[in-house]
């Protein structure tokens, strides 16, 4: 099982920054792709961003060139820069991560608990 811990949450004004980070932890063959998902009051939860082991990165279309996402391999965590916020970027965001317990195991998923962003006009 993999434990992820979301922080870097919080308070911010329209075209302000914040950064997220969340840390996996759990004894496991491979923790695989990681990523960011977000979801607003009455809103399906929506993909923001992913990335590979490898560095392969997939966004969803109103974060482009904004959310830069990145992680760092040896401490298991992985990074969302958010920058250019807007009011619409507000959601409860949640880590998930794709992860193997042996070589040739199924791949599971394991999610954070979340973390608040809000966005003022």
């Amino acid at each position: 099982q993999v434990q992820l811990v979301e922080s870097g949450g919080g308070l911010v004004q329209h075209g302000g920054s914040l950064r997220l980070s969340c840390a996996a932890s759990g004894s496991v063959f491979s923790i695989d792709a990681m990523g960011w998902y977000r979801q607003a009051p009455g809103e399906q939860r929506e993909l923001v961003a992913t990335i590979t082991r490898g560095g392969r990165t997939n966004y969803a279309d109103s974060v482009k060139g904004r959310f830069p996402i990145s992680r760092d391999n040896a401490k298991n965590t992985v990074y969302l820069q958010m920058n250019s916020l807007k009011p619409e970027d507000t959601a409860v965001y949640y880590c998930n991560a794709d992860y193997r317990k042996t070589p040739l195991g199924t791949t599971l998923s394991s999610w954070g608990r979340g973390t608040q962003v809000t966005v003022s006009s």
